[in-house]
């Protein structure tokens, strides 16, 4: 869906996130608890990368897929001393915990707890988002790797904590907090008052799509496989059984992706589920759109036969040129 025109806050937020640092509530966010002795083996069993090698205080991204590696959702795993918690796309927690429920069987030692209404979530985005962590006591994770996480005690309250993670939830710097939810609010104001811009969820999606991390429901649908998807980061290609492995492991060996995720720089709008052409042949299919402050931008699938980046295209009637975004990939990491 089209977005309206940027306001000035929009301005001012995004501005901050390149320049400064900004506060997005991801609240809406879902958050999944796994507990119970078996959770590492479960989760890993479940989804593309390679949960069982994580230590607490570690975490990554991973990517639920169903039996024919379509994708369901991009979420980040954060591995604690007693459990996993998994944070999801708003939209997809409900459907998660059923399905993840089905795979639990009778002598698993799984626990499947939702505790989204108890919690809050925040992203502190930007260049200069370690000092704003420094200040709530959390500066023994800066510099450290992505999903990399420690707890810091809430004043006051005995078992209460906010979990302070490496990664900001886009390809911009910057960090993510998990936090009881009667602290939110105290804890965004502190933020504020510490000099972060707030940014709304209209200006999230700008950034979205500007970087290229995918959305359930636009580019991750079962129409596309995470390889496809350019999620290279959050697949290990010799961790062993899971769910969708062997689709995974079959298209990396014959070099059977046959579409890639690109963005789209477009001079006019454009309404997402539009055809995307060369000439008279069609060659994709437009994802997502927004008006931004580098002007109209869309993400789609491109055919891998017809080219990537610099590729002229029309979405619908409107000229566009296909570039890079740095939240995919369209080969495996090295290293």
């Amino acid at each position: 869906m089209a977005t309206s025109a940027i306001d000035v806050n929009d301005a001012a937020a995004i501005k901050a996130v390149q320049e400064g640092f900004a506060v997005c509530d991801r609240t809406p966010w879902g958050r999944i608890k796994i507990s119970d002795d078996d959770r590492l083996r479960f989760l890993h069993n479940q989804s593309t990368n390679n949960i069982q090698q994580l230590k607490p205080g570690q975490g990554c991204d991973t990517v639920f897929v169903n039996s024919t590696a379509r994708t369901l959702d991009l979420v980040t795993a954060y591995v604690q001393d007693d459990a996993v918690l998994l944070l999801v796309s708003p939209n997809r927690r409900e459907f998660l915990m059923q399905w993840l429920d089905r795979y639990i069987f009778f002598a698993d030692k799984v626990q499947l707890t939702d505790v989204t209404d108890e919690t809050a979530t925040f992203s502190v985005l930007g260049l200069k988002s370690d000092a704003a962590i420094a200040k709530l006591g959390a500066g023994a994770i800066i510099g450290q790797p992505y999903g990399t996480h420690l707890l810091i005690p809430v004043s006051g309250g005995e078992d209460k904590n906010i979990t302070v993670a490496v990664g900001s939830g886009l390809a911009s710097p910057g960090y993510t907090l998990i936090l009881p939810i009667a602290e939110r609010e105290k804890v965004w104001i502190q933020l504020v008052e510490n000099g972060a811009i707030p940014l709304s969820d209209r200006a999230w999606n700008m950034l979205r799509i500007l970087q290229g991390r995918p959305a359930p429901d636009q580019e991750l649908t079962e129409d596309y496989n995470p390889l496809e998807v350019g999620l290279w980061q959050t697949i290990s290609l010799n961790k062993g059984c899971y769910i969708g492995q062997e689709t995974i492991a079959r298209l990396n060996t014959y070099k059977g992706v046959k579409q890639h995720l690109w963005g789209i720089r477009l001079i006019a709008p454009a309404e997402p589920g539009s055809p995307i052409t060369i000439g008279d042949e069609k060659v994709g299919k437009l994802t997502s759109y927004a008006e931004t402050l580098e002007g109209h931008f869309g993400l789609g699938y491109i055919r891998t036969k017809a080219g990537g980046a610099g590729l002229k295209v029309y979405v619908g009637d409107v000229e566009g040129e296909i570039v890079e975004v740095p939240f995919v990939s369209h080969e495996y990491p090295e290293g």
